[in-house]
């Protein structure tokens, strides 16, 4: 039974210290670090830093939010890179043809690739922009093969000093849905959050360090219908130790009947082309931060 999944270090219990902030806009910061091996079991996480950007859910996010949550990926993204990181590959994981799976390949549309300007631009042009390469390169039951093959493949011949892997992931809470974003240097193990676990993206697999971004598109059937009896019996006085029996029990009955059932919104597809509009903007401002915001859309208009 996987409900209480969540691809999120933010949600997972296992005691991490962890230290909020709250940014412009209503976004919150949050930091999780996994600094130990104990801790690192505890939370089934690799050791290593996790940054979670959230926004109060809702259809239709302003423009200043939007803009705000992608200068905040900025900022987790240009941490994590290695120092004087010249030349980066953007990898968006997932299925195109999946509308939830589709944000890694819909964000890397929109995401500034240089590497094949070099030498084609005026000298102050060029001095100002990363080389930039970017690849979705599909699922293992569409392509055959595995996305840590065909991405260790292109590092090595391009020699990227970092990798950036875009994905959607599951939540434990159906309020993060589209409202919360997790950036990780840690890595990322494709398909985990729907028990479909490939070859980890980390590294040791790519021979360069690889940094996460990712948000929750999907929970699980059985994680909303034990939180509905958690709310009611709440509501209704129970007591924490009851209420805990019988939101188990519920998930287990729920699993059982329906399996690994996953749930996203009905709007998803809007939902999607969104977040791929915010992810793509923070890459795009951390990998070329000598670039406005109007050079950075003229250059993708060429």
């Amino acid at each position: 039974m996987r409900a209480k999944w969540t691809d999120l270090a933010l949600e997972a219990q296992g005691g991490a210290p962890q230290a909020s902030e709250r940014l412009t806009e209503g976004i919150e910061r949050t930091v999780v670090r996994i600094e130990d091996e104990r801790t690192a079991k505890a939370l089934g996480r690799p050791q290593g830093v996790y940054v979670t950007l959230s926004c109060p859910q809702t259809m239709t996010i302003e423009l200043g939010t939007r803009q705000a949550l992608s200068r905040a990926l900025a900022d987790a993204i240009r941490q994590m890179l290695p120092p004087q990181a010249h030349s980066v590959l953007v990898a968006g994981l997932g299925n195109r043809s999946v509308t939830p799976d589709a944000l890694g390949p819909r964000t890397v549309e929109r995401v500034l690739v240089t590497r094949h300007m070099d030498g084609c631009l005026p000298r102050d042009v060029g001095a100002r922009l990363a080389s930039v390469c970017a690849a979705a390169p599909g699922v293992l039951g569409v392509t055959g093969l595995e996305t840590a093959e065909v991405l260790r493949s292109m590092t090595d011949h391009v020699r990227p000093d970092a990798v950036i892997a875009v994905d959607a992931l599951a939540a434990r809470d159906s309020r993060r849905i589209c409202s919360t974003i997790q950036v990780a240097d840690t890595g990322i193990s494709p398909g985990s959050g729907v028990g479909n676990h490939r070859r980890a993206l980390t590294r040791e697999t790519l021979g360069a360090p690889v940094i996460a971004v990712g948000v929750p598109m999907v929970v699980y059937a059985s994680t909303i219908a034990s939180d509905a009896v958690s709310h009611l019996l709440r509501a209704d006085g129970a007591a924490p130790s009851d209420e805990e029996k019988l939101a188990a029990c519920v998930e287990r009955v729920v699993s059982e009947q329906l399996g690994d059932l996953i749930v996203t919104p009905r709007e998803v597809d809007a939902l999607v082309a969104r977040m791929a509009g915010i992810l793509a903007e923070g890459i795009n401002m951390a990998l070329h931060p000598d670039l406005t915001g109007e050079e950075i859309a003229q250059m993708m208009a060429q």
